[in-house]
């Protein structure tokens, strides 16, 4: 079966063409990040990337738990809820369960916060220390319904390993 996804820019991206762009954006991450061992700069090289790279993201950003907050740490795209509600949204679900959470419709998403009205989808992939812990997620919303998919999920993961 063949997925077919409209980004904002009405162009059609399927899932090999997908996979074939993260592939391209892992491999240049990978090569960059070796370049510092800074946390904070490899998430916002990420993040960078990421954001001007795939066209159906519209907001990009690092959540951390600091002080048993969902804090924002680093972002692309419009402005950011600050501190996330606690146990409510996508990317608490994302830390409460320390897996990828997609969300085709977060209009439909129960406690879904919405710190922009634009965002119609959304994928959080949690953060992990090296025991496997979740200490923040990396969340991005899109302004179209049904924008995230395994593939994303997939590579996202990869991606946030790399910190």
């Amino acid at each position: 079966m063949l997925i077919l996804q409209v980004n904002k820019n009405l162009q059609i991206m399927d899932k090999a063409k997908k996979e074939k762009r993260y592939f391209r954006i892992y491999e240049q991450l990978k090569q960059i990040l070796s370049a510092s061992s800074f946390e904070d700069a490899k998430m916002a090289t990420i993040l960078a990337v990421l954001h001007h790279k795939m066209e159906y993201f519209f907001w990009t950003g690092f959540y951390v738990l600091h002080k048993g907050e969902l804090t924002v740490k680093t972002y692309q795209g419009p402005l950011a809820c600050q501190v996330l509600e606690k146990d409510k949204g996508v990317c608490w679900a994302a830390i409460k369960s320390n897996k990828t959470i997609i969300v085709e419709d977060v209009h439909r998403f129960e406690g879904h916060i919405a710190c922009d009205s634009r965002s119609k989808s959304e994928i959080a992939v949690p953060l992990q220390n090296s025991f496997g812990k979740p200490t923040g997620v990396l969340d991005v919303d899109s302004a179209e319904y049904n924008s995230f998919d395994e593939v994303d999920a997939h590579w996202l993961e990869m991606i946030v390993k790399l910190i």
